[in-house]
């Protein structure tokens, strides 16, 4: 009987506690908004400390290069000092050595064959990519055959591509056009992921075509990745094209160099690296500007 009682009582008595105590509790006493401490926005990026740490770290560099040449710590044929470059600079850029060509005429052939196979890499690579993401046959198609030749080393299949298409500039292009072609298609295969399964039944819920997913969902998701891919495939272009230029080049900056190494000139070795290094910083440079162009909300 007591237990029936205190059971169907209980749940009434513990409701009406808490607003009993609501009841009696004294109301919150309102803050003034001059009180409330003011919150700085966050921020990602925060460029220029970087840029002076950095700034700094390459002056330390260059002053431990300096010094371990002035101080004979390492002989000036494995490391020339920063004047022995600077003057190979000069004569490179005069045309006064090996071959007689000047320095910005090998610039001009190397970044011609850099930007072009990057270029046909960039127009073929970044929409099969695409469709390997979005199409499960053409993943099975395709994939094999990038995964297998991906990691093998230009050098290894140099020799079949001259045997293919001779010592002329179309076997140049093709070693630098498939050394891009992996990092962008794996890339923009990795990016079609990013789009949302929220994203794509809305557009089909208002009836959007094949094409309109790929063009307002698909793509569009990708592009993050798909730059990400393209700087690494800069990259890779560039390490590529000292083994492109070995097949019978004249004019390059990587046929400078390999020349330059067959006379023991280590000095416009060093004068070569630093320049295929600043060109290579300037056209990442470029591209980090497209991303932050395109996807001015990317990582913020």
């Amino acid at each position: 009987m007591s237990t029936s009682t205190f059971s169907s009582t209980g749940p009434a008595l513990a409701a009406q506690r808490p607003l009993q105590a609501l009841e009696r509790a004294e109301p919150a006493a309102e803050i003034p908004a001059t009180d409330i401490p003011a919150v700085a926005p966050f921020r990602n990026h925060r460029p220029s400390p970087r840029r002076w740490w950095a700034l700094l770290s390459v002056a330390a560099w260059l002053a431990l290069w300096w010094l371990a040449t002035e101080l004979r710590w390492v002989p000036p044929l494995f490391l020339p000092p920063p004047e022995a470059v600077i003057k190979a600079f000069g004569q490179a850029w005069r045309g006064d050595i090996q071959g007689g060509d000047a320095l910005w005429v090998h610039a001009q052939w190397s970044s011609v064959r850099v930007l072009g196979a990057f270029t046909l890499a960039v127009v073929t690579a970044v929409p099969v990519g695409i469709s390997m993401g979005v199409n499960r046959w053409a993943q099975v198609v395709l994939d094999p055959i990038l995964e297998f030749y991906r990691p093998l080393p230009p050098l290894a299949y140099l020799p079949l591509v001259v045997i293919w298409l001779g010592i002329d500039e179309a076997s140049k292009w093709l070693l630098i056009y498939l050394a891009c072609f992996a990092p962008m298609a794996l890339a923009a295969r990795a990016g079609t992921r990013n789009a949302s399964a929220e994203q794509i039944n809305a557009l089909r819920s208002l009836g959007a075509t094949r094409w309109q997913l790929l063009r307002h969902a698909v793509v569009p998701a990708a592009l993050p990745d798909v730059l990400v891919g393209l700087r690494i495939a800069m990259g890779f272009a560039w390490t590529t094209l000292v083994a492109a230029e070995m097949v019978a080049a004249t004019q390059g900056l990587g046929q400078m160099v390999l020349n330059a190494s067959n006379f023991l000139r280590t000095d416009i070795v060093v004068m070569g690296i630093f320049v295929i290094g600043a060109i290579a910083l300037l056209l990442d440079a470029l591209l980090r500007r497209l991303e932050h162009w395109l996807l001015p909300w990317h990582g913020r």
